[in-house]
């Protein structure tokens, strides 16, 4: 279980890390607005967060993530209320979420023995 626990958080800080490399520089929210590619490809990584975050509250249901319940509830809306998504939602999600996101991440791979010079 161990190991399943440590693969998911890695799609997490692979996935923010992917946002991140995404996003316009320096950050400008009318940029992003207008790039329909990079706003998708952010919207599907974070969906694919969501989706890691759901699996591992089902393997490791004490596992502490802030915010774990609306990161999933988020995945959720924007898979089935894709039309309902507004960017600026997404965007401060973006810019002001996933790096506190991050953060935990990379604690809760030290918690979990993972070294990324392994």
């Amino acid at each position: 279980m161990k190991l399943k626990v440590v693969t998911r958080l890695l799609d997490i800080r692979t996935a923010i890390d992917q946002i991140y490399g995404f996003l316009p520089q320096p950050l400008d929210y009318f940029a992003f607005k207008k790039d329909l590619k990079t706003r998708k490809a952010v919207e599907r990584n974070i969906e694919i967060i969501g989706e890691a975050v759901n699996q591992l509250l089902k393997l490791e249901p004490e596992i502490r993530i802030s915010n774990s319940r609306k990161i999933v509830d988020t995945r959720n809306r924007i898979i089935h209320g894709y039309d309902s998504v507004a960017s600026e939602t997404i965007w401060g999600i973006a810019v002001k979420h996933l790096p506190k996101l991050r953060n935990e991440i990379t604690i809760l791979l030290e918690h979990y023995g993972f070294d990324d010079q392994e």
